[in-house]
């Protein structure tokens, strides 16, 4: 049996990327072709609005031209363009649908939180559960929302929370650098909202936590001390709790001009890595802090660069 070649792109509130591969029917095993990412800040003003700007709309649709270019150079015979957060809570949606179609020639799927994040846990853990044991917390930070879901092989309990880089720095994070004020109230926003999420998810049972996306795989490059972004270093990284947390602290405090001049960061994450990496911290010290009171310790982190793009590519294969 032949392999199939497949895209897959996922459209969030930041960025939108692009997966192209060649699928092993067998052994659902992916062949990176292609992997690329752009940021176009979709979910612009979409909190405060609850539209899509024009301006980030025009963005984004130019990139789905570009994507649908390198689909067709690279002959994958199917596409599957999912959209998370900031579609899912715009009121001119149809916009967007109408656009990505008439470029790309497929309808994009605005999918649920749930669905995002068993797509994310699918993607991630194909490669993490080589290496680490299971119950796995599998943490999808994006610019819109979080994505938390608790499985072993599978999916066994997932929740979408509306907190995300980008959504957090537009609503509380506006100095440069961040208040204390400010970071108390986006500490007090995600803290509640993660009281929400452990009624359904038990994070407690984690026996790995996993953590992707660009604001997670942006503290893994400053934990580790890298000169540039280099993804083969960072996929699979393996963090103390107490390194992970410096290295959010670190990023927390620094100003615009202090994060541009790290060589790692993307330019389209200057201005709300702050608040990926509030996020994040306040996700690993939750997790950390529930294990403990099951019983258990959890003193690591992993950092996966394999994610929603993997899930999305092997759902359509």
């Amino acid at each position: 049996m032949t392999s199939s070649r497949v895209a897959a792109i996922d459209c969030g509130t930041n960025s939108i990327r692009l997966l192209v591969a060649d699928v092993d029917p067998a052994t659902g095993a992916l062949t990176e072709l292609d992997r690329r990412m752009e940021v176009v800040r979709l979910g612009q003003g979409v909190d405060r609005t609850g539209l899509l700007a024009p301006e980030a709309l025009a963005r984004t649709l130019d990139q789905a031209a570009e994507y649908a270019r390198v689909i067709e150079e690279l002959g994958a015979t199917r596409t599957r363009f999912v959209a998370t957060s900031a579609t899912r809570d715009a009121a001119n949606r149809g916009e967007f649908v109408e656009g990505v179609l008439a470029r790309l020639g497929v309808e994009p799927e605005v999918v649920s939180g749930t669905e995002e994040a068993e797509l994310s846990f699918r993607g991630a853990t194909g490669v993490v559960a080589a290496n680490h044991p299971g119950p796995f917390v599998v943490v999808d930070l994006g610019g819109g929302s979080t994505e938390l879901v608790l499985g072993t092989q599978a999916p066994e309990a997932a929740w979408s929370m509306d907190v995300g880089c980008v959504r957090l720095t537009e609503r509380h994070l506006r100095s440069d650098p961040p208040t204390a004020e400010e970071i108390e109230a986006a500490r007090a926003d995600v803290r509640a909202t993660l009281d929400t999420a452990s009624l359904t998810v038990p994070l407690g049972k984690a026996a790995t936590l996993v953590g992707l996306a660009g604001s997670v795989t942006t503290v893994t490059a400053h934990a580790l001390g890298l000169e540039r972004y280099d993804r083969d270093r960072i996929d699979g990284a393996v963090l103390s709790v107490e390194e992970t947390l410096a290295a959010c602290e670190d990023l927390l405090g620094r100003t615009r001009a202090e994060r541009e001049a790290l060589g790692f960061m993307h330019p389209g994450r200057i201005d709300v890595i702050g608040a990926g990496a509030l996020v994040w911290a306040e996700v690993v010290r939750r997790v950390r802090d529930d294990v403990a009171a099951a019983g258990g310790e959890l003193t690591s982190v992993v950092t996966s660069e394999h994610d929603i793009l993997d899930g999305i590519a092997l759902s359509i294969a």
